[in-house]
């Protein structure tokens, strides 16, 4: 785990997804997609526990120094000196196969426009869609 972060006024970050950890650092803050918007952590936040959407994870300071990663679904723990992100997909902007995000954007537009009166597959579509602009832009740093 990170260096401890107690009594320096730095958070602790974990990335984490199912095949690799991308990050053990400090931050001083820590801006996260969640489902319902993006958050900012800093160093004595109440407890949450939150959906992750897609798009970018901002880290500014600490042993982290100013990092971005793209990442898509999964769970992020804030605790006063902690923040743990369970992402399913996580890559440094770097990683980013924009080609492949472009052809997974066309897909997401197919399954919308093959939704029919499926209101699931409308959601599934606006997902995948979402990711990929998403991956898009932290790609071409245009993330907002």
């Amino acid at each position: 785990m990170a260096e401890s972060a107690n009594n320096s006024g730095l958070l602790a970050v974990r990335l984490v997804t199912p095949d690799r950890v991308l990050l053990d650092a400090t931050a001083e803050a820590v801006e996260l997609p969640s489902m319902s918007g993006y958050l900012e952590a800093l160093y004595g936040h109440a407890p949450l526990l939150t959906e992750l959407g897609a798009g970018e994870v901002r880290l500014h300071g600490g042993t982290a120094g100013e990092q971005k990663f793209f990442v898509a679904w999964g769970f992020v723990e804030v605790l006063p000196e902690r923040v743990t992100i369970l992402a399913e997909t996580a890559l440094h902007p770097n990683e980013i196969d924009v080609a492949q995000a472009k052809l997974e954007m066309q897909a997401g537009e197919k399954l919308w426009h093959e939704a029919g009166d499926d209101g699931s597959k409308y959601d599934e579509a606006n997902a995948v869609t979402r990711q990929a602009e998403e991956k898009i832009a932290s790609a071409e740093g245009k993330s907002s």
